[in-house]
């Protein structure tokens, strides 16, 4: 790609964010047939991803987050492979959009789980603004790269680390995200955290598997304020998932508790299985504070209002599937590692 104008890029991934706001014909029937090639991509769950995508490509935000970077250079593309997760709609869009808007090339390996979406998105995008069509590629193996991105679980970073160590690289591991409660949210907050926890059957790292609640912590409202998420239960896989997971419980007397769709089990650890949400009481801000940070580098965001001071990003109820332009995985910015290539 020639050098980037930062006006016309702005407009170009401004319209497409207006597209997948309002998804035409074609993209309306991908986003309905997604679910016979992954059962876990659901309609609703397809566009809650192709519609938060939209939001994020809004002028304003992509003035705010673009303006930050030395961008507009006559420095030649960079050739930067790319492997993506597959584990929820479009995870990997933002890497690939941060490729493309450097001025670089994105080599994509897409993952078997999410082909067909990101080719959609970005064929799209080339209809927009003909000039991005060189700006991307599918490959089936990665070769000639000149820096990589991979995302994957903490095994296959060990393997991304051995192959790709010596380049310039982005290597992601297992994450999770929690929410810290002080006992005094609304019913509107918990019914807003259950979309946190929920969302895409709890399969993203932005998921809230965990929770921190004051010692005495009462579930029973909890319960009752996510009562309107229980059709999560008419899923098969996720009901597989419940099923197997409470004979466990209830074969090991592990203690638990359990409202028909959701498995709350006091537990250390960060990652829950799908169907459960681990918790564990905290004295004070302290003492949260302490726990957050002792897993700073397990965690990819937190979700609560009171005023935390942690490194993590942290949001207000409902909002830990909506990430902004400028919310890097892991905390690494992208876009700054792209501009030093």
């Amino acid at each position: 790609m020639s050098k980037i104008n930062l006006k016309t890029s702005i407009n170009s991934f401004s319209e497409l964010g207006r597209q997948l706001r309002t998804p035409d014909a074609a993209l309306s029937a991908l986003i309905e047939n997604e679910q016979y090639h992954n059962a876990w991509f659901t309609p609703a769950s397809v566009l809650e991803a192709v519609t938060a995508i939209g939001n994020m490509l809004n002028e304003a935000d992509l003035n705010t987050w673009l303006s930050k970077y030395n961008l507009e250079t006559d420095k030649a593309p960079k050739k930067v492979g790319l492997i993506l997760a597959g584990n929820i709609p479009l995870v990997g869009f933002h890497d690939v959009l941060c490729v493309i808007a450097s001025g670089n090339k994105a080599l994509i390996k897409a993952s078997s789980q999410d082909a067909r979406l990101i080719k959609a998105v970005l064929e799209k995008l080339a209809a927009i603004d003909p000039t991005f069509a060189d700006s991307f590629s599918f490959v089936d193996r990665l070769e000639g790269f000149d820096a990589i991105i991979a995302t994957g679980s903490n095994n296959s970073s060990r393997y991304f680390d051995y192959y790709f160590g010596k380049v310039p690289n982005i290597i992601r591991k297992n994450r999770n995200s929690i929410a810290v409660l002080s006992g005094n949210e609304s019913a509107e907050d918990l019914f807003n955290l259950g979309h946190d926890i929920l969302d895409y059957y709890g399969l993203g790292c932005r998921n809230v598997s965990k929770i921190l609640v004051p010692e005495d912590y009462d579930f029973t409202f909890f319960f009752e304020s996510i009562e309107n998420h229980k059709a999560i239960i008419n899923h098969h896989k996720y009901n597989n998932n419940y099923d197997y997971n409470k004979s466990i419980y209830l074969v090991n007397g592990d203690k638990h508790l359990d409202n028909g769709f959701l498995m709350v089990k006091e537990d250390d650890r960060l990652t829950s299985p799908l169907s459960v949400l681990f918790f564990n009481y905290y004295h004070n801000a302290a003492n949260a504070e302490n726990i957050i940070n002792e897993n700073a580098e397990n965690i990819q965001c937190i979700v609560s209002t009171l005023p935390l001071q942690v490194n993590n990003q942290v949001v207000g109820f409902g909002q830990s599937q909506q990430p902004k332009l400028w919310d890097y995985a892991d905390g690494v910015d992208t876009m700054e590692f792209l501009s030093s290539l």
